[in-house]
């Protein structure tokens, strides 16, 4: 079979599937010390062999092996499947109503996530599942290939537990975040919710997390605290998960900072960053992730993307795809935020959608195309990676 609905039919165990017709291909695996565009490593007029999910060979379109089946893009772009480094997909419930209270000046302090929480408490395990999966088939609509989810829509030890389960079928990137905000419960005793979290709620949850993260900001009476986080954090990496932290999103604060202490993966928002910060993250591993969508969602000021770039920092971008303040799965509208309100330049968007979204997971093998890697690839409805800035909101984007 051809035409470019064929390229998304899987060939059976062994058999090899060629695909053909790309205009363009984004590679994102150019040479790492050179201008943005250079390291999408562009190759045009290609094709790519899949063979058992991976990529057996890419090259010249002229050159292709006979292969058992066949699919013509007819012109089309691909690029790597982009890397949503930052999601909370476990949640039942609606709060639109509180979207457009805030459209009307209701200022965000994180307090709406105990709607989100009572919601998720009441829903079955099916009714969850059947969520996540809708979620998780939204984002491949739209070019997602790997997906991080983070569980703080229970807190509870039960809950957290769940929701971590019920991630881990759809993801290998699962993150605990238990101490997401005190829920209503425990607000009159924050150090009693701590001790549960980084005790028999970690506990609960280590088997199916790979990721410990917390929300450290003091700009919330919700959140955590600089010392709160750092317990939070030093406990789940004594359990064995890997750290990383939602941090300077309302307002300045020590986020940043203790993300570099401890050896984050990444710190995301970013939104309030002093030059202490900068320099911190310029001299550490650690990833900026950027969530564009929630400065979309929430009318707030948007992270300073190019003085992060200009200082050699490591940048992601990620949906945050939440009920509260970004409901959006769409990483190529992320990217076109991040071109038009962040002014970063279609390339460096492009690259932090997929190498930046696989370095704040600490994953090498995914978020660029190569021989051997894994066949996560989108393919774009249009000629070149460009058309995902250009065309804002148009649903131009699919994963392969």
């Amino acid at each position: 079979m051809t035409g470019p609905d064929a390229a998304t039919r899987r060939p059976g165990p062994g058999r090899a599937h060629l695909i053909t017709g790309i205009a363009e291909l984004v590679t994102c695996d150019g040479p790492a010390n050179s201008t943005p565009e250079e390291r999408l490593g562009i190759l045009r007029d290609v094709a790519v062999v899949v063979t058992d999910g991976r990529i057996s060979w890419l090259g010249a379109a002229s050159d292709a092996p006979a292969c058992d089946s066949q699919a013509d893009l007819e012109g089309r772009c691909v690029t790597p499947g982009f890397v949503d480094s930052h999601s909370h997909l476990v949640f039942a419930g609606d709060r639109s109503a509180e979207f457009s209270a805030r459209m009307t000046g209701v200022p965000y302090d994180g307090g709406g996530i105990g709607v989100s929480m009572a919601a998720t408490r009441a829903a079955s395990d099916e009714t969850l599942r059947r969520l996540v999966a809708a979620r998780v088939a939204e984002m491949r609509s739209q070019g997602t290939t790997t997906v991080e989810i983070k569980s703080g829509y229970g807190l509870s030890v039960l809950d957290e537990a769940r929701s971590l389960r019920l991630a881990h079928e759809v993801t290998p990137e699962t993150t605990f975040l238990g101490a997401h905000v005190v829920p209503p419960e425990h607000r009159g005793d924050r150090t009693a919710y701590l001790d549960l979290v980084v005790g028999e709620m970690l506990q609960a949850c280590r088997p199916w997390a790979r990721w410990v993260d917390v929300f450290c900001e003091p700009h919330s009476p919700y959140a955590f605290t600089a010392e709160e986080s750092r317990r939070v954090l030093s406990a789940g990496i004594a359990a064995g998960l890997l750290p990383r932290v939602h941090g300077n999103q309302l307002g300045p604060g020590p986020g940043v900072q203790l993300a570099v202490e401890v050896g984050a993966a990444s710190v995301d928002h970013c939104t309030y960053l002093s030059d202490a910060d900068i320099d911190a993250l310029a001299g550490s591993a650690t990833v900026a992730t950027l969530l564009p969508g929630v400065e979309f969602s929430t009318r707030s000021p948007y992270p300073d993307a190019r003085r992060l770039l200009a200082a050699g920092v490591s940048v992601a971008i990620a949906t945050d795809c939440n009920p509260g303040t970004c409901y959006s799965s769409s990483m190529p509208f992320m990217i076109a935020l991040a071109v038009a309100a962040m002014r970063m330049s279609p390339a460096e968007a492009l690259l932090a959608a997929t190498v930046g979204g696989a370095r704040a997971l600490r994953r090498s093998d995914i978020g660029r195309v190569y021989v051997g890697g894994p066949a996560d690839l989108a393919v774009l409805d249009a000629p070149n990676h460009q058309h995902l800035a250009y065309r804002a909101g148009v649903p131009l984007a699919r994963a392969l």
